[in-house]
């Protein structure tokens, strides 16, 4: 499935939120009811997104007739698109576990690792380096618009890998993002 920046905008905020919430959207969407319906089917087409329970307090994807409600989470597979590695043992799914017949979900204590030769390495790399990078770089490197490089750093890179992004004002160069120990 061929990412467009808002298929990336919605993932990395998914990635951003602790329990892989799609819903609600981020406010830099700006569609109508009937282009998210199809951004977001697309999505569930591809495997990137899933639907489950919604719980009490979580926004509703979907009604059913019966009353069920449910809500959508990123999958592993949408990580994957994100840039994120899971291995065997992780996973940003709630995954069930069965303690005395009855099911609760748990999820995975694991950090995700970069995929090695993504945008998000890519990212990662030029982060890395000792002198940082822009926004405009990373947007060059990427290929991605800012706010999905903005988004990435702030989610992935600050919220799911536990990483340090310091960013500081550079005369010159402006605004420049560096990964510090």
């Amino acid at each position: 499935m061929k990412l467009t920046d808002t298929h990336l905008v919605i993932l990395n905020a998914a990635v951003q939120h602790k329990d892989g919430l799609v819903l609600p959207l981020p406010k830099s969407i700006k569609l109508n009811k009937a282009s998210v319906a199809r951004v977001l089917a697309a999505l569930l087409k591809g495997k990137l997104i899933a639907e489950k329970p919604a719980a009490p307090g979580v926004e509703v994807w979907r009604e059913a007739k019966d009353g069920g409600r449910s809500t959508l989470v990123i999958t592993r597979e949408g990580l994957k698109a994100s840039g994120i590695d899971v291995s065997s043992e992780q996973s940003a799914e709630p995954q069930q576990h069965r303690t005395k017949g009855k099911a609760r979900t748990g999820r995975a204590t694991n950090k995700p690792v970069v995929k090695e030769g993504t945008k998000l390495a890519a990212l990662v790399s030029l982060l890395g380096r000792k002198t940082g990078a822009t926004i405009e770089e990373a947007v060059k490197t990427t290929g991605w618009q800012s706010h999905s490089v903005r988004g990435a750093i702030s989610g992935a890179l600050k919220k799911k890998l536990g990483l340090r992004v310091d960013s500081s004002p550079v005369e010159g160069r402006g605004r420049v993002y560096r990964i510090v120990a």
